[in-house]
């Protein structure tokens, strides 16, 4: 399959996806503000914290090592109960983590206690959550993209109808329960279609444990967990310091152009992860790789460029679609904002390479380095710039990380 048919279905799939993220954030700004769009951030990316967690974060390992070994039964065998092994050991004790620290979380991310049921019910959810995620990456690991589109599509109607019904009832709570209660709901559609799936096996829901796949998952995953966590952890430090210099409604008129930003962007990295990863896990000579790195510039380049500037003319009427009149302030922040996205792409599309090719090392420390470098520009720009230098910032950084992914893969072309 290639990438434009890859891109066809990731696009269906990613278009439900993005319709179930736009009605959350649409009534999360009806019923709560600025404010409420703010602390909404601050609660997805703690969902993201401890979904990874609870997964072992070896989603991607699942997906690299499932391409590699699915015509060798034997060691597909072996990886995929080491895999369930591994994702339910973390989910439990990661849910076990977030039960025993629920208040503390909910004053620290929400400044307020009463947040703290919440988190509890989304510690009980990990496991489910977890199993969700491993069933996901099997089918991307076996590159079945239109079952995998299927499942995101199906899913992701059902949480719309969740996120509507609870949100109306429980207002900013509801919503924000939505959220935990849509991804359980996935398992209802994902596991008849992987059942259903021509290369579904008994043996897939085995647990056992085996060191050497084990090890390989962890060893995977250090550079799966330092990208997942990395991203939500920094967001989180962004906007306790906008909050605490610019106060929360100025968090929201952030968080409100960053959402944008990724929405429209789902179509793009969706495609990248979907087919490019395991694409590139395969690939062993050196033409090969260089002829794919070209197809992808020459194809998803252009897509963002026109998607930003689509973005970019219409965004005081996006701004007043996707929220209200109220975030009328956060049309200031689109334009450094949306030419950040378009450098995003172009370093991601190369640092995929290091995912695909298992360099641990680098990947983690180059991870750790431009998120802490983000967070530096981020303190010195708004302190220049105010509410825009975070934007500022955002651009900047991915201008560093795309340079820095052009020496890396450079590097690594002339060793094969």
């Amino acid at each position: 399959m290639n990438i434009v048919r890859a891109g066809f279905y990731s696009a269906i799939a990613t278009g439900a996806r993005l319709l179930a993220a736009l009605v959350v954030i649409k009534l999360v700004a009806w019923f709560a503000g600025p404010e409420g769009v703010g602390k909404l951030g601050q609660f997805t990316s703690l969902m993201s914290l401890l979904a990874v967690l609870a997964g072992g974060g070896i989603s991607a390992g699942i997906v690299k090592y499932v391409a590699e070994y699915r015509h060798d039964p034997q060691r597909l065998a072996r990886l995929l109960a080491a895999a369930l092994w591994y994702a339910l050991c973390a989910s439990i004790l990661m849910g076990c983590l977030a039960l025993l620290f629920s208040r503390q979380l909910a004053v620290w991310l929400l400044d307020d206690p009463a947040y703290a049921g919440l988190i509890r019910v989304l510690a009980v959810a990990q496991l489910g959550i977890a199993l969700v995620n491993y069933i996901l990456a099997v089918i991307n690991g076996f590159m079945d993209v239109r079952r995998l589109a299927l499942i995101q599509v199906l899913g992701s109607l059902l949480s719309i109808v969740m996120v509507i019904w609870l949100a109306r009832w429980l207002h900013l709570y509801g919503a924000l329960l939505a959220l935990i209660v849509s991804q359980l709901l996935w398992l209802a559609v994902g596991l008849p279609a992987w059942w259903r799936s021509p290369y579904f096996q008994r043996s897939m829901l085995r647990l056992r444990f085996d060191r050497e796949m084990t090890l390989r998952l962890a060893a995977f995953s250090v550079m799966t967990l330092t990208a997942a966590l990395v991203s939500p952890l920094v967001n989180i430090a962004v906007r306790d310091h906008l909050a605490l210099q610019l106060g929360w409604e100025q968090v929201g008129y952030w968080q409100a152009v960053s959402k944008v930003s990724d929405a429209y962007l789902l179509f793009l990295t969706a495609a990248i992860n979907i087919y490019y990863l395991p694409k590139l896990a395969a690939i062993r000579e050196r033409a090969a790789l260089v002829a794919e790195l070209r197809n992808a510039y020459r194809y998803i380049l252009p897509v963002v460029v026109v998607l930003a500037a689509a973005v970019y003319a219409l965004r005081e009427w996006v701004t007043r679609l996707l929220f209200s009149a109220d975030f009328a302030p956060a049309n200031a922040l689109y334009g450094p904002q949306l030419v950040g996205d378009v450098i995003k792409i172009a370093s991601f599309i190369l640092s995929y390479v290091m995912l695909a090719k298992a360099m641990t090392r680098l990947f983690v420390i180059s991870e750790c380095v431009f998120a802490a470098s983000y967070l530096a520009l981020v303190y010195v720009f708004t302190a220049h710039f105010g509410l825009v230098g975070a934007m500022y910032a955002f651009a900047a950084n991915y201008l560093a990380y795309l340079a820095f992914n052009v020496l890396v893969v450079r590097h690594y072309l002339g060793g094969l």
